[in-house]
């Protein structure tokens, strides 16, 4: 019976980590290459149709003797400076953990696919905190003939609970996040009922 839940518990362990982050493919099932679309800023507004938290992965595929990823910071990022950068991955299946809130830069190690615009910015979410802002009230008139108070200042406040966080539209681009989730849910459940009968 031990056992039992152990694995239940490991199965509950798994399922909320993979919730908790999500792996996306740059450039879908094309992966990193040269835009082919006439729109120059596509990788930008991919992922400008994504939010980006902390924890999240970007995954990079691509031909390892063709091509390779840079990040880069926002001066190398816009002249495409492939000698000038602050990681390079080559491996042709990289996976880059976004560990903080910040603006990340990334182009082509190919010169030449840089300048068609194979790059990309990724700008990652604050983490959620605990903390909401408040409206300061406005001081009462005072009864003498003093200037008008200041306009409402903001003060920050913690809140008693964490801020609702809005949520986004399903990416077009055939991120399956949810669907990892929902299957490994129903996989661990139906693993549990299984081990029920075994044991």
């Amino acid at each position: 019976m031990a056992k039992f839940h152990s694995l239940q518990f490991l199965c509950l362990a798994l399922l909320v980590s993979m919730a908790a982050a999500t792996q996306f493919r740059v450039g879908g099932s094309k992966g990193w290459t040269v835009p082919t679309e006439p729109n120059a800023t596509s990788y930008n507004h991919w992922a400008q149709s994504h939010r980006f938290q902390i924890g999240d992965s970007l995954l990079f595929v691509y031909p390892p003797d063709q091509d390779s990823v840079l990040l880069v910071d926002e001066a190398a990022y816009k002249t495409c400076n492939t000698s000038s950068h602050i990681d390079i991955f080559d491996d042709g299946n990289t996976v880059f953990t976004l560990t903080r809130s910040s603006t990340f830069y990334f182009i082509s190690g190919n010169h030449e696919n840089c300048l068609k615009n194979e790059s990309l910015i990724v700008v990652v979410m604050a983490s959620r905190s605990n903390a909401t802002i408040a409206i300061a009230p406005s001081p009462p008139p005072s009864p003498s003939l003093a200037p008008p108070p200041p306009p409402e200042t903001l003060v920050h406040t913690p809140a008693s609970s964490p801020a609702v966080q809005p949520t986004s539209p399903p990416s077009p681009s055939g991120v399956s996040s949810s669907k990892v989730v929902s299957f490994m849910s129903s996989f661990g459940a139906f693993l549990g009922v299984f081990i029920s009968f075994v044991l």
